[in-house]
């Protein structure tokens, strides 16, 4: 398997050509799922990174900001919903998706309960994930931007306040 992490998609691959420069995550013991979802984003333009256990993934993140991590329920080392967790308490501005071929509701409310942002079951149509990584990608940048605005909106209140003093 190629190394995700050092991909670009070379200038005929992909239609953002990495312009938009969104920094995805997989988790996943399957090699498969790694290589199939991972070869996807980048050929749509994203910078993917892989993990295949949770301590990797933790690692990973605390290293380098994902805006979003697509992670499975069932790991090696821990398991999913917990890996969920540590990574919502470090990073709760990332989109977590989690991904599952286990599907039943104890796992899809955990997974809700402890931050995730979507829920998918594998076998996953790319399409469809792809959509949904773009629908919660435009929900972050409009945070981030209604984020900026206030702190601009809080600062000028601030200097004024300091003006008249």
């Amino acid at each position: 398997m190629k190394n995700l992490s050092s991909w670009r998609p070379n200038q005929n691959e992909g239609e953002a050509m990495v312009q938009n420069k969104k920094r995805i995550l997989i988790v996943d013991n399957d090699e498969a799922v790694l290589r199939n979802i991972g070869e996807y984003l980048v050929r749509k333009g994203y910078i993917v990174d892989t993990a295949k256990t949770g301590v990797e993934a933790v690692e990973k993140s605390k290293k380098v900001f994902f805006n979003v991590a697509i992670l499975a329920i069932r790991l090696p080392d821990i398991d999913g919903t917990e890996l969920l967790s540590r990574m919502h308490e470090s990073e709760p501005k990332m989109i977590k998706i989690m991904l599952t071929g286990y599907p039943n509701t104890e796992n899809a409310i955990a997974a809700v309960n402890r931050g995730a942002n979507a829920y998918l079951i594998k076998p996953v149509q790319l399409e469809k994930m792809l959509k949904l990584i773009k629908q919660k990608l435009a929900e972050q940048d409009k945070e981030t931007e209604m984020g900026k605005d206030k702190l601009v909106s809080y600062i000028k209140s601030r200097n004024k306040e300091f003006e008249e003093k």
